[in-house]
C-alpha cells in the first residue's frame, strides 16, 4: 500500500514524459566480423577494421550520405599500449541494448582481446540516427610496464634532414584511437576546454593548423579534420574531463602529422588496474562530416543528444537557488524557504534548490563554520536539520506541490579514501528520492584525484540511478577543483556552470553571454545551467558609470541571456524588489515554449559577445525554430548577422518577445540576415520557418 501511494505521489509529482522516448529502429546497426575484416555500420556511416586475433586496424571509413569511402593506411593497431605486446586471442559479441528513460535503444558492441598481462575491452555503441560510432575502453589484468609518456622538447631535435631525424621526438603515450587517413592535404582544428570556472572566464580555446610530416601535439577534447579540397572529414571527440584535470595525462590529446592523427591518454595508470574487474578508461567517439564546419556541428551534437535523452518534464528547468545573494546558510530554514517559494512562483520559476544547509552537518562553506572531511563518522550528517526544520521538510514539499514547484537539494558526497564512502552517500540521495520524491541533486564539492575517485564516484550515481527508475538528474558542479568538465559523465544530468556574484563584481551579463555562446558551438547548450542575478545588489561593487556593469542592463535582457541553456535564477527571490518581478510576464512565456527551443541543435550566430556586438543563438529543429538576437551596447541600430541559414533562404520571423516585429526577409548569399533593434542592450526572440521562394 506504501508503494502505491509513493507511485501515486510520484505521477502527481512528475507528469508523464513518454513523448520523447520513442523506439529507433534498429536494423541498420551491424556488427559483421567475415574473413578477418569486422565491419561495424548504420545507416550514416561504415568502419571496417582487419582483425588479428582481436587487435583492430582501421581499413576504412564510409560516410554513405555524401558515399565518400576513405581507404586508410594503418600498419599499427587502432590502440596501443606501451609495452602490451602481441594479442593473443581475440572475441567479439553483439548485443541490441534497449531503451531507457535516459538513454536511446542502440547496438553494443563488445571486443575483447587478450595479450599476455592484461585484456582490452572495447564497448562500442553503434546509434541509428548518428552518423559517428562511440568506444568505451576497459582494461583488467597486471601491466608489465608504467604507462607514462616521454616526449623531447621540439627544440632539442636535430634538423630534420632524413626519415630518421623526422621520427625523433614521438611520444610514447597510450594510443587509444587511429586514423591513418590518405593524403596530406588535411586541415585540423582542435577544441581545448576549460572548466574550473571560478578562476577560469575564456572557457574554449581553438587551435587550426594544416597537417605536415611532423607531429603536432595538441591538447583539447575535440578534434576536426577536414579534407582542404572538400567539405568533408571526421570528427573526434575524446569523453574524458578537460586536458589540464585528465588523469595519467600525457600532456596532449592528439598527435597530428600528415597520413597520421592519433588520440592519446586512456585515463590510466598502470598501476590502476587489477586482474579480477574491469576498470574504465577514457572512451571516444569517430564521426564522418560533410556540408562543411556546420555540417560536422550537427554531426557531432547529433551523437551528443544521444547520450541523454533530454525529457521535457524532468530535463527543463527554470531554477532558483538562493546562494547567489551570498548569505550562505545563514537564512536556511522552514519559515525562509516557504516565504522564497511565494516569491518564487510570483516569478515563474519551476525548480527550487535549497543549496547548502538543510542538512544537520556543517560544510566547509558554511557561514557557521565546519569541515566535510569525515562525514560518515556522523550518521546525522545528512540528516534534515530538525532545529531549522522542525517539521521535516514536509511543509516544504507540501507548498511546493500545491504551487508546482519541484524542491531540488546540494549535496557533497564524502570525498574520504576516494569516496570510498559512495554507497553512504547513494544511499542518503535514494532515502530523500523515496521519502520526499526528491530527484534533482546539485553535486558539489566533488576532486577527483585519482581512477578509484572516478570509479567510486560513478558508482554512486550509477546505484542512485537505478534505485530511482533512472529519474535522478544530478547538476554537476565545474566551478571547482579536478571534475567531470563538459564530456564527461553527461548521462546523469546537466552542468552548473558557474558562480558569479556581485557581491564581488565579477557577474557581468555579457561574461556569462560569452561563456554560454562559445561553449554552445560544441556543447548541447540545453545541458548547461546558466545564472541571472538580482541586479539591483551591490551597485557599489562597480565602478561608477561602468555601462557593462547588471544594474545598467536591463533585467528581462539578463534572464534572455539564459533561455537557450537552462535558466538558473541565482538569487533569493524575496530579496528582489517589487520592479523586477516586471519580467515574470516573460518567464512564463518562456515556459511554455522551452521544450520547443530545446528541442532543436543550437549554435552561437553572430559575433563573439564582449558587450558591444551583434549576437545571439539559432535552434534549428528541420527547417524551423528560433533565432535568440541580442543588440549589445553598440550605435548600430541595424545589422547583418551571421546565421545557419542556407544562402539565399527565404525565411518567416515571428517576434515571440522582446523588441522587433514580424517580418518574411531573405537571407543573403553570405548566410547573412538583416535585423533592426531600437535600443542598446535589447533582444528579440523570432520564431521562425523556412517558406519557398
Amino acid at each position: 500500500m506504501r508503494f502505491l501511494f509513493f507511485l501515486l505521489f510520484c505521477m502527481n509529482l512528475f507528469p508523464v514524459y513518454s513523448l520523447e522516448l520513442r523506439e529507433q529502429d534498429l536494423s541498420s546497426c551491424k556488427a559483421v566480423l567475415e574473413n578477418d575484416v569486422l565491419t561495424l555500420e548504420n545507416s550514416f556511416i561504415s568502419r571496417k577494421y582487419k582483425w588479428e586475433k582481436g587487435e583492430l586496424t582501421s581499413l576504412s571509413i564510409e560516410d554513405k550520405l555524401s558515399k565518400q569511402i576513405w581507404n586508410l593506411q594503418g600498419k599499427q593497431p587502432d590502440l596501443s599500449l606501451p609495452g602490451i605486446g602481441q594479442a593473443i586471442k581475440g572475441t567479439v559479441t553483439s548485443q541490441k541494448k534497449d531503451r531507457t528513460p535516459v538513454s536511446p535503444a542502440f547496438l553494443e558492441v563488445s571486443v575483447i582481446t587478450i595479450y599476455q598481462d592484461i585484456q582490452l575491452k572495447r564497448e562500442f555503441r553503434i546509434y541509428a540516427d548518428c552518423a559517428a560510432i562511440a568506444c568505451n575502453l576497459y582494461l583488467k589484468g597486471k601491466p608489465a610496464l608504467s604507462w607514462a609518456a616521454k616526449a623531447q622538447n621540439l627544440g632539442d631535435l636535430r634538423n630534420v634532414e632524413g626519415a630518421a631525424a623526422a621520427a625523433e621526438g614521438r611520444a610514447e603515450a597510450s594510443t587509444i584511437e587511429r586514423l591513418n587517413l590518405p593524403g596530406v592535404h588535411w586541415r585540423s582544428k582542435a577544441v581545448e576546454f576549460f572548466d574550473i570556472t571560478d578562476r577560469c572566464n575564456n572557457l574554449v580555446n581553438e587551435v587550426t593548423q594544416l597537417s605536415y610530416r611532423s607531429e603536432s601535439r595538441l591538447r583539447g577534447n575535440l578534434l576536426f579534420i577536414s579534407e582542404v579540397l572538400s567539405d568533408k572529414g571526421f570528427f573526434v571527440l575524446k569523453e574524458a574531463p578537460p586536458s589540464s584535470v585528465q588523469l595519467a595525462y600525457p600532456g596532449f590529446d592528439f598527435i597530428v602529422k600528415a597520413g597520421d592523427i592519433q588520440l592519446t591518454g586512456i585515463g590510466l595508470q598502470s598501476s590502476d588496474i587489477n586482474e579480477f574487474t574491469w576498470t574504465r578508461g577514457y572512451g571516444f567517439v569517430t564521426g564522418v562530416t560533410n556540408k562543411g564546419e556546420y555540417g560536422a556541428l550537427q554531426n557531432l551534437r547529433q551523437y551528443q543528444q544521444q547520450i541523454r535523452t533530454h525529457v521535457t518534464n524532468r530535463d527543463n528547468m527554470i531554477m532558483m537557488n538562493t546562494w547567489g545573494d551570498r548569505n550562505q546558510d545563514k537564512s536556511v530554514s522552514e519559515s525562509f524557504i516557504l516565504k522564497e517559494l511565494q516569491a518564487a512562483k510570483r516569478l515563474g520559476i519551476t525548480h527550487f534548490q535549497i543549496d547548502d544547509g538543510w542538512q544537520i552537518g556543517r560544510s566547509a562553506s558554511s557561514a557557521f563554520g565546519g569541515s566535510l572531511k569525515n562525514i560518515w563518522k556522523d550518521p546525522t550528517y545528512w540528516k534534515v536539520d530538525r532545529k531549522k526544520f522542525p517539521n521535516g521538510l514536509k511543509p516544504v514539499m507540501d507548498l511546493a506541490r500545491q504551487l508546482e514547484i519541484e524542491i531540488c537539494l546540494w549535496f557533497n558526497p564524502s570525498t574520504d579514501s576516494s569516496y570510498a564512502h559512495w554507497k553512504d552517500d547513494a544511499e542518503t540521495l535514494i532515502s530523500l528520492y523515496n521519502e520526499f520524491g526528491i530527484r534533482t541533486f546539485k553535486i558539489d564539492g566533488v576532486f577527483v584525484p585519482d581512477k578509484l575517485a572516478d570509479v567510486n564516484l560513478r558508482k554512486m550515481f550509477d546505484k542512485v540511478m537505478e534505485a530511482t527508475g533512472k529519474q535522478a538528474v544530478f547538476n554537476l558542479d565545474v566551478t571547482s577543483g579536478r571534475r567531470f568538465g563538459y564530456h564527461y559523465f553527461n548521462e546523469y544530468g546537466n552542468v552548473f556552470l558557474e558562480n558569479r556574484y556581485t557581491d564581488w563584481g565579477n557577474y557581468y551579463p555579457h561574461w556569462t553571454l560569452r561563456n554560454l555562446w562559445m561553449l554552445s558551438r560544441y556543447v548541447p547548450a540545453q545541458n548547461l545551467q546558466v545564472e541571472f542575478l538580482n541586479k539591483s545588489r551591490n551597485r557599489d561593487k562597480y565602478p561608477v558609470n561602468d555601462e557593462l556593469a547588471p544594474s545598467a542592463i536591463s533585467f528581462d535582457y539578463q534572464f534572455a541571456i539564459t533561455m537557450m541553456a537552462q535558466p538558473l535564477a541565482w538569487m533569493e527571490a524575496t530579496g528582489l524588489p517589487d520592479s523586477l518581478f516586471h519580467i515574470a510576464p516573460l518567464v512564463k512565456k518562456y515556459q511554455s515554449i522551452q521544450n520547443d527551443i530545446h528541442a532543436g541543435k543550437i549554435f552561437p550566430i553572430g559575433d563573439e559577445p564582449d558587450g558591444t556586438g551583434w549576437t545571439g543563438f539559432q535552434s534549428d529543429a528541420e527547417g524551423k525554430g528560433y533565432l535568440l538576437v541580442f543588440r549589445e551596447n553598440n550605435n548600430l541600430s541595424k545589422a547583418k548577422i551571421k546565421t545557419n541559414f542556407a544562402p539565399d533562404a527565404r525565411v518567416k520571423l515571428i517576434k515571440v518577445m522582446g523588441e522587433g516585429k514580424d517580418q518574411t526577409t531573405r537571407v543573403n548569399a553570405e548566410a547573412e540576415l538583416e535585423l533592426s533593434l531600437q535600443h542598446k542592450n535589447s533582444f528579440v526572440l523570432y520564431q521562425y520557418k523556412l517558406v519557398r521562394p
